[in-house]
């Protein structure tokens, strides 16, 4: 089978990266064993523009949010699923003054588009505590990337696009023309691989700094349109279910869930809701965050035809579609990466 692309792994990085080459024409196969370690399908799927305990932008905000939405709706057109919500988020303020510094910003055109509302005064009052009032954004909500990635990878299975089985490093050949994997020649070899990238002879140098994000879904009898985050993230799914999370733990990396995880989303979730809530679920994943926390994007330094796209950690929903276009475009018109993101900004670590 002859193809342009090969690509390695089909959470969502290897997902929205194939959807990116299909689009423009050009032919991909995807490679995935679905039995082994892949965040996507358990992660949050938040996406929102302001983030951490200081409300800040997030970083390369403006055309990573611009392009987010539209791509994701033409994803769901051509499958004819909705995976995509759009929800307000509200975030609540720690203290007054950081009421006041966001009254001043209220003005601010960089800001404009993503301020909803501010409330100067305590509001959803029935749900949580929020005593200075809080911060009600627009361009954000979530992803459901299970339900996403188990839609597109259908498709590439009725498309004869899906190879369901373990990588073998060993059975990967470059030379100057292409790369062969089995019964497979493509121009480029694209590694989607996520936190396996550790095992990965040609890209194991990368400094990844995975992190272990533990979740909750609870049931409760409270009613509302709007994702709470303080602490924690409290996103309505249906039927009173919700998904809470997340925690950070770079330290302990076993897959497996905890009950110190548990405890912590209890705790901080109870000091954010009002209402009564049981605990039903509880999830597991490692993203594959990075030193910088910037993605992992480019070429090897030696091998012009392995490519990675990689490294997305907690922001993959906002960061997937941005970057799998600009890389892309690099590989095919030339275009410049961002050096943020280009892997040769570790090029010294090979």
């Amino acid at each position: 089978m002859q193809v342009d692309y090969l690509i390695i792994g089909q959470g969502l990085a290897g997902t929205v990266f194939c959807e990116h080459v299909l689009q423009s024409g050009k032919t991909a196969i995807v490679i995935d064993d679905p039995s082994l370690s892949n965040s996507s399908k358990v992660a949050a799927g938040l996406y929102n523009p302001i983030t951490g305990r200081k409300l800040v932008k997030t970083w390369n905000c403006d055309p990573l949010f611009e392009y987010l939405t539209p791509f994701y709706q033409s994803l769901e057109e051509k499958l004819q699923e909705s995976f995509l919500v759009e929800m307000p988020i509200y975030r609540p303020f720690p203290s007054m003054e950081v009421l006041n510094e966001w009254m001043g910003k209220s003005a601010d055109s960089t800001f404009i588009p993503y301020i909803k509302d501010i409330k100067t005064e305590p509001a959803f009052n029935e749900d949580i505590r929020n005593e200075f009032g809080g911060l009600l954004l627009k361009q954000c909500g979530y992803l459901d990337t299970g339900k996403l990635i188990k839609h597109y990878r259908e498709y590439l299975i009725a498309n004869g696009l899906f190879y369901g089985d373990y990588f073998d490093y060993t059975q990967l050949e470059t030379s100057s023309n292409e790369v062969s994997y089995k019964h497979i020649q493509a121009g480029k070899a694209v590694f989607c691989d996520g936190r396996l990238v550790q095992d990965n002879p040609y890209f194991d140098w990368l400094p990844l700094r995975p992190v272990k994000g533990e979740l909750l879904y609870i049931k409760t009898e409270a009613v509302f349109d709007v994702i709470y985050n303080k602490g924690v993230f409290v996103i309505p799914l249906s039927d009173g279910i919700c998904k809470v999370g997340a925690t950070y733990d770079n330290k302990n990396l076993k897959e497996v869930i905890t009950s110190e995880a548990k405890d912590e989303l209890v705790k901080k979730l109870s000091e954010l809701v009002k209402f009564d809530f049981e605990v039903i679920d509880q999830k597991v994943g490692i993203r594959p965050a990075t030193k910088d926390r910037k993605p992992f994007v480019g070429r090897h330094p030696n091998l012009e035809r392995m490519i990675i796209f990689n490294g997305l950690g907690a922001k993959g929903v906002s960061l997937a579609p941005f970057y799998a276009k600009q890389l892309l475009a690099h590989l095919e018109q030339g275009y410049e990466l961002d050096k943020e993101v280009n892997i040769e900004r570790f090029f010294s670590l090979f």
